[in-house]
């Protein structure tokens, strides 16, 4: 599997593979959903009037910006339909949707391999793969799988390099909610500056809602914005995804409380896998890298637990794994068996 959260072909009791908000849906957002089926029998708003209006209040960011799609993945691909790159430069390992997404041109992709020995940081070594025949560049503050923030200046760089080059830059922020830090290091504040910045958002891992399918992106640069927009089906957002949608942009006590409980949970969960002697890598997500020559995929689903096995990621190999920050009582749960684990393989 290149992705998380397989319980349809597996016996899951607890599900550690998909990185959601743990506190669950915001009861808001349930009862919105409840209250979108009497508009079942109508088609949706085809231009999604109130949720860009909701995001925008709470982003700061204007309606002409914004465009929605049936998760992030869906405006992935329409990027890339948009831009039509020729090469098309990824750093690994991250989020294998940029592959997928990739794969539907026929650009050549190159990989800009991480180093082990540096946490999986990004360097400006990756500068050297911006070659003036380079569209089109793949980013995500903070890494999935690693989960670690870009250095800021070093961003900043990437994107002024990018804007000289007339390279697009696609700039995942899907998990930047969870660190805290959104407002300060969110580039959808830098829009007018790097117009060949797509900054990419999604309803789906903050609110715990990926079963209803919402992402967003900012642009900046309004032919680009239409050029993306023309590659959307039309009516790609269901009643239940504008009606959540919308219903969450009110939860900010939620978003608060979400954060500190994250941090908690996420410092308990490093604490207690370097306590049983793995290499944990810094997180400032609701997930944790970490490796081991146990082999806890296997293992762990034997006792009804699933974890995101990362061998299949490009730049890790086998003994990598990434866990979600679950409840607090789940996340003992997995402690203790994996303990179990370690006494039992030495």
């Amino acid at each position: 599997m290149i992705h998380g959260g397989d319980i349809y072909r597996n016996q899951v009791r607890i599900d550690f593979s998909v990185n959601s908000n743990p506190l669950g849906i915001p009861d808001s957002v349930k009862k919105a959903l409840h209250e979108a089926v009497r508009h079942c029998e109508q088609y949706p708003d085809i231009r999604a009037e109130k949720l860009a209006e909701s995001v925008s209040q709470i982003t700061g960011v204007g309606t002409e910006h914004l465009l929605f799609g049936n998760g992030a993945s869906e405006l992935f691909l329409a990027i890339i339909h948009a831009v039509r790159p020729k090469r098309i430069v990824i750093p690994v390992p991250s989020f294998s949707g940029y592959e997928k997404a990739a794969l539907a041109s026929d650009a050549e992709i190159s990989y800009y391999e991480m180093k082990e020995s540096a946490g999986f940081a990004l360097d400006e070594g990756l500068l050297e793969q911006l070659t003036g025949d380079t569209d089109l560049l793949f980013l995500a503050n903070p890494n999935n799988p690693v989960g670690n923030l870009l250095d800021g200046t070093l961003l900043k760089k990437i994107a002024a390099v990018c804007r000289e080059k007339r390279i697009t830059v696609v700039l995942d922020e899907c998990f930047l909610e969870f660190t805290g830090e959104e407002e300060r290091l969110s580039f959808k504040n830098r829009l007018q500056e790097y117009p060949n910045v797509v900054v990419v958002r999604a309803f789906t891992k903050i609110f715990a809602i990926p079963g209803v399918r919402l992402g967003y992106l900012f642009c900046g640069d309004r032919e680009l914005t239409e050029r993306i927009k023309n590659q959307l089906p039309e009516w790609n957002l269901s009643v239940f995804a504008q009606a959540a949608g919308a219903a969450a942009c009110r939860e900010k006590e939620y978003l608060e409380k979400t954060v500190r409980f994250v941090k908690t949970e996420r410092e308990y969960l490093s604490g207690e896998l370097r306590r049983l002697g793995f290499r944990v890598y810094p997180s400032a997500a609701g997930y944790l890298l970490f490796d081991t020559p146990v082999p806890l995929y296997d293992l762990l689903l034997e006792k009804e637990i699933l974890i995101r096995d990362c061998g299949s990621y490009r730049g890790l190999h086998k003994g990598y794994y990434r866990i979600a920050v679950k409840q607090h009582g789940e996340n003992e749960t997995l402690i203790r068996e994996i303990e179990k684990l370690v006494k039992q393989n030495g």
